[in-house]
């Protein structure tokens, strides 16, 4: 059986707690994500290092390995979505098909390790940037290609739950 691809509008974290991982966003800044992100790397380590790794839970839901990959190209996405953010007025972000990136980029095929190193790599560069905004950008907006209005806190918080929800996905 193949994923289902994903088409549910995560934004509502931002507004009550998510019930399958327990993920709360209200107060969190972007620093605070930034320690937040540091937290779960060695934890998505552990992960990506299993004997199962590339073991799907069932056939419709991503194993370990491909969570890993996705958080890794998470990590790189909104890093860069965060630059756009603060170099732009009301910056636009394309569109990311999560599923047809799952698949270009072969997720389940990946080399545990090399998606280890690159998750960790990833992960410390997005860590780095929120940890380095300025309070004065909190208020800066930038627009998802589906009309979600997000200013950097917002978008530090939608991202944070995308990592930590993966991670309780993976029970790492």
């Amino acid at each position: 059986m193949a994923i289902t691809p994903d088409a549910k509008d995560w934004t509502w974290v931002l507004e009550r707690k998510c019930p399958e991982c327990g993920f709360e966003a209200a107060g969190l800044t972007p620093h605070d994500v930034a320690d937040r992100v540091g937290a779960t790397l060695p934890r998505w380590a552990a992960a990506l290092s299993r004997d199962d790794v590339r073991e799907r839970p069932d056939p419709s839901t991503w194993s370990p390995l491909e969570y890993g990959f996705h958080v890794r190209d998470v990590f790189e996405l909104f890093r860069k979505r965060l630059d756009l953010m603060l170099d732009a007025d009301d910056a636009r972000f394309e569109n990311w098909d999560q599923d047809a990136t799952a698949l270009d980029k072969a997720y389940a095929d990946a080399d545990p390790a090399t998606v280890r190193t690159e998750l960790a790599e990833q992960g410390a560069a997005a860590r780095d940037a929120f940890a380095a905004v300025p309070v004065s950008a909190y208020g800066r907006r930038g627009l998802r290609s589906n009309g979600s209005e997000f200013t950097v806190v917002t978008l530090a918080q939608y991202f944070l739950h995308d990592v930590e929800h993966h991670l309780h996905d993976v029970h790492g």
